[in-house]
C-alpha cells in the first residue's frame, strides 16, 4: 500500500526558510516525475515544483528563484527548501507524482505559514 507522508512545516517569519521532506512508502518512485504542490485556503491546489527523474527540475514563476526541488531515489523522498518566504506562500503544501495514470493516494499534507 503507497503512503505519502511529507513534514517540515511550520510558522516562519516573511523572509525565513524551511526545508518540506516527503517519503514514499510502499513502492519505488524513481521512474516518475515528481512535484511539491500547495493548497491555500479557499483555493485551488497548485504545482510549484516538478523535479524529473533525469533531475531537470521546473518552477511556478511565483516560487522561481526562491525554492528549490531535490529527490534522493535511494530513500524513496523528495525535499523543497524554501527561501524568502512571503505571506502568500502560506498553504498546505504536498507531494506528489505526476503521471498521466493518476496520482499517488494524497497525504496529510505539510502546514507553512509565513507571518510576523
Amino acid at each position: 500500500q503507497v503512503q505519502v507522508v511529507e513534514s517540515g512545516g511550520g510558522l516562519v517569519q516573511p523572509g525565513g526558510s524551511l526545508r518540506l521532506s516527503c517519503v514514499i512508502s510502499g513502492t519505488s518512485f524513481s521512474t516518475h516525475t515528481m512535484g511539491w504542490y500547495r493548497q491555500a485556503p479557499g483555493k485551488q491546489r497548485e504545482l510549484v515544483a516538478t523535479i524529473f527523474r533525469s533531475g531537470t527540475t521546473n518552477y511556478a514563476d511565483s516560487v522561481k528563484g526562491r525554492f528549490t526541488i531535490s529527490r534522493d531515489n535511494v530513500k524513496n523522498s523528495v525535499y523543497l527548501q524554501m527561501n524568502s518566504l512571503r505571506p502568500e506562500d502560506t498553504a498546505v503544501y504536498y507531494c506528489n507524482r505526476i503521471w498521466s495514470g493518476g496520482y499517488y493516494p494524497w497525504g496529510q499534507g505539510t502546514q507553512v505559514t509565513v507571518s510576523s
